[in-house]
């Protein structure tokens, strides 16, 4: 079981000295369009969306965090979430690189 204290953080319109402080550009970009996607994240991914609207449902709970273009979203390892996407997303993203440990066993069905 999921503890509850895995929260979705989002940053409103992020000044631009942080953005390139975080060297976003540099990150890779990946998009989806619309529709409703079962993520789990197995590890903590920063994301800034350049276009698109989500709502992310985490897995065990009602309450559903909204996010879009312009936020700076931070997603943490462990977290499962349905995200209903209404506007085709497009976002840099990065992953912790504290080594996590190699997938032993991935069983995607």
């Amino acid at each position: 079981m999921a503890g509850n204290n895995l929260r979705i953080v989002v940053e409103r319109n992020p000044s631009e000295s942080k953005l390139s402080e975080l060297n976003i550009k540099c990150w890779p970009k990946w998009g989806c369009s619309p529709g409703k996607y079962q993520l789990k994240f197995d590890a903590e991914e920063t994301c800034y969306l350049l276009k698109g609207k989500v709502k992310a449902y985490p897995k065990g709970s009602s309450e559903f965090v909204e996010f879009g273009a312009g936020d700076l979203v931070v997603i943490p390892k462990g977290l499962s979430c349905t995200w209903d996407v209404a506007v085709a997303v497009d976002k840099h993203y990065k992953f912790e690189s504290s080594s996590p440990p190699p997938a032993s066993s991935s069983s995607s069905k």
